[in-house]
């Protein structure tokens, strides 16, 4: 009876060591499951301090040049990089170079973004939007008021050119000779009207214009360029 009620006593012992072992690991796992819905879950509170990060506290609703470049270096995206034109889309910032708090929280809210590590993934997502020709074309025509002097009503030669490059730079055939016909044109500034042309003229003519219709509706700033671009080929062609 003894050695029975040691046996007892023992295999008790193991039975709770074993209960509480178990214990131990499901609280364990718990907390780890906690801390991972935590990390994806998104909190606004989180995102605005991280908004505050590159704000200062005489202006602290509104992200600036010094805080933007701040943000670019810890996201690892060059400013001028065409990711933070779809990031400014998706928040709809009015200005280039600076981000509200409205707009911070509206578009990275939408993304589920409050650390630098959920927006860096979510990168590649930015960058897919610009395959999608209707969204494109949106980000396209954002492009424009959101570049532009808000002071006038059309947008300066200079910023034209470098946001057609960032645009178009890569996609359009010939974006490097409409480059040099703005070079030498009189056009000093783009309105509206010619910079959605631009868009419609590049994804529908032809590189070796034979689509081109001189009756068409394109504005006097395309059937120019076309006139300067044959005369380019033909001077190239005898020469």
């Amino acid at each position: 009876m003894p050695r029975s009620k040691r046996r007892s006593t023992t295999e008790m012992s193991s039975n709770e060591d074993d209960r509480y072992a178990s214990k131990r690991l499901r609280n364990s796992s718990s907390r780890r499951v906690s801390r991972v819905e935590e990390a994806q879950s998104f909190s606004q509170k989180r995102c605005l301090a991280w908004f505050r990060e590159y704000t200062t506290p005489d202006d602290p609703d509104t992200l600036g040049p010094e805080g933007m470049e701040k943000f670019c270096e810890d996201i690892g995206v060059e400013p001028e990089n065409v990711v933070m034109l779809v990031l400014a889309f998706k928040m709809q910032a009015r200005q280039m170079g600076f981000f509200t708090k409205e707009e911070w929280l509206r578009g990275l809210g939408e993304m589920q973004c409050d650390s630098i590590q959920k927006l860096q993934y979510r990168l590649d997502y930015l960058r897919c939007l610009l395959n999608d020709q209707n969204v494109f074309k949106a980000i396209y025509r954002y492009a424009y008021d959101f570049a532009r002097d808000k002071d006038q009503r059309s947008m300066d030669m200079e910023t034209a050119k470098a946001m057609l490059q960032l645009l178009l730079g890569k996609h359009w055939a010939l974006y490097t000779q409409f480059s040099q016909f703005l070079d030498q044109s009189k056009y000093k500034v783009i309105n509206k009207d010619q910079w959605c042309n631009i868009l419609e003229f590049s994804r529908t003519i032809y590189n070796d214009l034979s689509n081109y219709d001189v009756d068409g509706a394109w504005p006097v700033m395309l059937d120019e360029f076309v006139e300067w671009l044959k005369a380019s080929r033909a001077k190239a062609a005898i020469s």
